[in-house]
């Protein structure tokens, strides 16, 4: 489904239709998009991203969730709720969790680049993450071994913090002492 041409529906119609398929949507303003399956590298990659993930927040108040679990982006000043299947998702405000989604803003959002969804991730994503108030955006591109780090700053914009490509070590601001090896993200 196209984001120009197909005709804008409700949150109710949204829901109707996640119900009669099994494809992975999303609902950006009314319009919905098809999520592509991942590929091999991509599932390795969330893989080991969730679980470097898992292991740092055992114990902690936050939790990490991978794809496909939805994301109902809300906030009480802002008119529409978005969904999103991001590829991690770290919730530390755990009033918002309904039985198979997460109505709220995580802290930390992590998305892995396909050739097919790359525009999606880094503009449509992008500027509703950074409208919301997600404070941490991770995009993990597999194609050049690079992950960039955008964090929110004071004024509620985001600012690359972070640029790793093909060796070193990659650091969260909002997880303090989460960091990752590129070697082992893309080995």
């Amino acid at each position: 489904m196209s984001d120009s041409q197909e005709r804008k529906i409700s949150l109710e119609e949204f829901y109707r239709m996640r119900e009669e398929t099994n494809q992975l949507l999303e609902y950006v303003d009314g319009v919905v998009f098809m999520s592509p399956s991942p590929s091999t590298a991509h599932q390795r990659i969330s893989g080991k991203l969730h679980a470097e993930l898992f292991n740092y927040l055992e114990g902690k108040e936050c939790e990490v969730f991978s794809a496909p679990y939805d994301i109902q982006l809300h906030r009480d000043d802002l008119n529409e709720d978005l969904i999103f299947i991001p590829d991690i998702s770290v919730i530390c405000d755990k009033k918002g969790f309904q039985d198979s989604k997460y109505v709220g803003v995580p802290a930390l959002i992590m998305e892995i680049l396909s050739p097919s969804n790359q525009s999606h991730d880094l503009v449509v994503k992008m500027e509703a993450f950074m409208k919301y108030g997600v404070k941490e955006y991770w995009i993990i591109n597999p194609m050049l071994e690079v992950i960039q780090i955008y964090n929110l700053n004071d004024s509620g914009v985001y600012e690359q913090t972070e640029v790793m490509k093909e060796k070193g070590t990659i650091q969260s601001k909002v997880l303090e002492g989460f960091e990752v090896k590129l070697g082992d993200v893309f080995t």
